[in-house]
């Protein structure tokens, strides 16, 4: 069927590189492995990250315009399904509901979530926007497991509430391609390849991100006496806050922001992904790792959880707990037969993430709704 794919938080195509707009991208390729045909319905970016009740509301205005000249333009030849990536109530969907009434169409939204404290508070256009939008929705896609509760209760104990794991790119090579990787990098990067690499991987934002990042520095202070390298891969308008946190700690090479293959080369020459994950859903970076066959070291958020096998593909520590983040990175720097033994572990359980296994499942849902 013809897809029309929408991302309000961020376009598949914006220029910067994250998370959000990695997922977009995998979910393009995943329906189209499932025969689908996707087409960008638009690339208006509907996020408010101030809280401005009027930015909220011109930004609704402006997408009611688009979703009607949308309709109009698509009526003699309309998609079969419109379908939304990313939902809530700093980025709501003003598009989806307008255009799958206009055209009679099916209303698929992946990754919503619910904020109920959001109701009066700042982002309450948005928050009643995102609302109306996950209520419309034929079919709802979590991929995180917190997400359900709140959103099953707005749509009234509906059992159409699907969830499935993150998508996740598997890396080919084997360890050939490992090697080769390590080696390229430890002479780029002038580090000792026989010492313990750990990467993380995340954009350099104020607030969750550079909360993280200091946690990170806090807990490897802890590991002064030990041998090991940090490579991060990120950037933003928190660099050079993030980079004071790391002071003094060596060595920690910054990488900047690099694309999809880089970041597979960085996750194929390390050894162990750290990242505390404060205040996040499953973390693509963590996903990706994995599927790369890196063992984690992770706060244990309920989607963190739910994507990371604790004591077998990584270890989960209480969340914001520097102390207990550096005792889990320090035994999986002591003992490399169990590092090796998450790290096989990871790759095996990859499959749970991969394009074909996504498409099928994603194919399911969207057979669910067609009419």
């Amino acid at each position: 069927m013809h897809v029309a794919f929408y991302a309000p938080m961020k376009s598949p195509d914006h220029p910067v590189p994250s998370g959000d707009r990695r997922m977009a991208q995998l979910l393009i390729r995943a329906l189209g492995l499932a025969g689908h045909r996707v087409s960008l319905a638009s690339r208006l970016r509907s996020y408010d990250g101030t809280g401005s009740a009027a930015v909220q509301r011109r930004i609704r205005a402006n997408a009611w315009r688009l979703a009607a000249r949308y309709a109009a333009q698509r009526r003699a030849d309309p998609p079969d399904l419109w379908f939304t990536y990313h939902c809530y109530h700093k980025a709501p969907d003003h598009l989806g509901p307008q255009v799958a009434d206009a055209l009679g169409i099916p209303f698929v939204v992946a990754d919503a979530s619910v904020a109920p404290k959001q109701a009066a508070g700042p982002w309450a256009e948005g928050h009643t926007a995102a609302n109306a939008a996950i209520l419309r929705a034929d079919r709802v896609i979590a991929f995180d497991p917190l997400d359900v509760p709140c959103v099953a209760a707005l749509r009234a104990g509906r059992a159409d509430v699907v969830t499935l794991p993150p998508l996740a790119d598997r890396p080919s090579g084997g360890a050939g391609a490992r090697a080769a990787a390590r080696r390229d990098l430890a002479r780029a990067l002038g580090l000792d390849p026989a010492m313990p690499w750990l990467v993380a991987t995340a954009m350099m934002r104020p607030g969750a991100k550079c909360a993280s990042y200091r946690l990170l520095a806090s807990a490897l202070r802890y590991l002064a006496n030990r041998r090991w390298a940090l490579l991060v891969a990120g950037d933003g308008a928190a660099r050079a806050e993030v980079e004071a946190a790391f002071a003094g700690l060596e060595p920690v090479r910054f990488l900047g922001r690099l694309g999809g293959a880089a970041v597979r080369r960085l996750h194929a020459a390390a050894d162990l992904a750290a990242w505390p994950a404060l205040d996040e859903a499953y973390c693509m970076a963590l996903v990706e790792a994995q599927a790369a066959g890196l063992p984690v070291v992770a706060g244990a958020r309920p989607g963190i959880a739910a994507v990371v096998e604790d004591g077998k593909t990584g270890c989960l520590t209480p969340v914001g707990d520097e102390a207990a983040f550096a005792r889990a990175i320090a035994a999986l720097l002591d003992d490399p037969a169990r590092r090796s033994a998450m790290a096989a572990a990871a790759a095996s359980a990859a499959h749970r993430f991969d394009l074909p296994a996504a498409a099928r499942r994603l194919d399911e849902v969207l057979a669910s709704v067609r009419r």
